[in-house]
C-alpha cells in the first residue's frame, strides 16, 4: 500500500497533515435505544464477608451512530464468588434487558465483551438469549466507567484490598500481519482533525460507523490524529471489511504503523522510514496528553470525495 502524503511535510506537525474538508452534513437517524452494550464480567479488588474477591457485572451502552445528549444506560449487579458461571450471567442479563426497557432501551443489536478469559462464559448466556456477542476491546465507555469505579468507588468499600495487587499476565502481543487484503485501501495518508471538527462526526453519514463520546473538558483545537484510506473502485466493500474487523487504535511498533483490532488482533498497515516514525510516535503521544487517546480511521473513494465510506473514532486507551 503506498502513502500519499504533503509534499516537503517533514513531518507530522498539525500544520503539515492532510486534513479532512468538506464532509457533508445530515445522515440517517440512529436512535439511541438501540445503542449496543459493553459488558464486564470479572472480579474487583474487594473482599465480601466471608473472604472471597467480590464478582460484579457491568453493563452500560455504547454511544449511538448519531450524538445525544441522553444519559447512558448503566447496570452493575455484585455476583457471589460461589456462583459465577454462565446461569448466574444468564439471570442477570435478564434483569438487565428488563431494566433497561423501562429507561427507554431496545435490546442490544450488539453485546461486546473484552475480557477473552470470559468469552466462553459470557458467550454461553448471550446465545441463551439470543444476544449478539461481539468479543472486542472497542469498549472505551465501559473501560473509562471501570477506571472510575476503581478510582473512587472501590476504595471507599468495606472489604477494598488496600496496596498493591498481582499484576495481572501481561497479554502476549502478536506479531503484526497484513491487513486482508479485502481491507485495503489503493493508498493512505495521515491526516489531523481538530477535537471540534470530531463532535460533529455523527452527523458526516458515513455508511459505517463507530463513534465516541469525547473526554470531558476536552480542548476543542487539540489535534487527533488519524489516517485516511482510499480506494475508488471498493471503498464501502472495505469500509465493511474494516467494520468486522472491530478497530480498536493505531500504535507505532517500531518503524510499524499497526490497526489493533478486536480482542487481540494487529494488522500491519505500513512500514514507515525511520523519521517518520518517530515523528508518528510523537504525534500519538501528543493525543495522549492533549486528546485523551483519540485518533480516527476514514475510508473514502478519493481525496476530494465529500462522501465518506467509513469513519471511525478510536482511543488510546488501557485494556483494564
Amino acid at each position: 500500500m503506498t502513502s500519499s502524503r504533503v509534499a516537503n511535510t517533514g513531518g507530522l506537525s498539525e500544520g503539515s497533515l492532510i486534513t479532512l474538508d468538506g464532509v457533508p452534513d445530515g445522515g440517517s437517524q440512529a436512535p439511541l435505544i438501540e445503542a449496543d452494550w459493553e459488558l464486564d464480567y470479572y472480579s474487583r479488588p474487594v473482599l465480601e464477608a466471608d473472604g472471597r474477591k467480590r464478582w460484579e457485572l457491568l453493563i452500560c451502552s455504547t454511544p449511538a451512530a448519531r450524538g445525544s445528549t441522553a444519559a447512558p444506560f448503566r447496570w452493575v449487579r455484585s455476583c457471589p464468588a460461589t456462583s459465577v458461571n454462565s446461569i448466574w450471567l444468564r439471570e442477570a442479563l435478564e434483569e438487565a434487558l428488563a431494566e433497561a426497557a423501562q429507561q427507554g432501551f431496545g435490546r442490544p443489536r450488539r453485546l461486546r465483551c473484552w475480557r477473552g478469559s470470559m468469552r466462553t462464559m459470557v458467550q454461553r448466556a448471550a446465545e441463551a438469549l439470543q444476544l449478539d456477542l461481539v468479543p472486542s476491546r472497542r469498549c472505551y465507555a465501559l473501560v473509562e466507567w471501570l477506571q472510575q469505579r476503581q478510582a473512587e468507588v472501590y476504595p471507599a468499600e468495606e472489604g477494598f484490598m488496600v496496596g498493591p495487587l498481582a499484576p495481572a499476565a501481561a497479554p502476549i502481543r502478536g506479531v503484526p500481519v497484513p491487513l486482508p487484503e479485502e481491507a485495503r485501501g489503493d493508498r493512505w495518508a495521515w491526516a489531523t482533525l481538530p477535537a471540534a471538527a470530531l463532535a460533529e462526526a455523527t452527523e458526516w453519514g458515513a455508511s459505517f460507523t463507530g463513534m465516541v463520546r469525547q473526554p470531558a473538558g476536552l480542548d476543542p483545537e487539540a489535534p487527533v490524529p488519524g489516517i485516511r484510506l482510499f480506494s475508488r473502485q471498493r471503498a464501502l466493500a472495505i469500509a465493511g471489511r474494516l467494520a468486522g474487523l472491530e478497530p480498536v487504535r493505531l500504535e507505532l511498533d517500531g518503524n510499524q504503523l499497526v490497526l489493533e483490532a478486536g480482542l487481540e488482533d494487529r494488522w500491519l498497515v505500513t512500514s514507515l522510514p525511520d523519521e517518520e516514525a518517530k515523528v508518528a510516535a510523537a504525534a500519538f503521544a501528543q493525543a495522549r496528553e492533549r486528546s485523551g487517546g483519540l485518533q480516527f480511521l476514514a475510508v473514502q473513494g478519493a481525496e476530494r470525495d465529500e462522501r465518506l465510506e467509513g469513519f471511525w473514532m478510536l482511543r488510546d486507551l488501557p485494556d483494564a
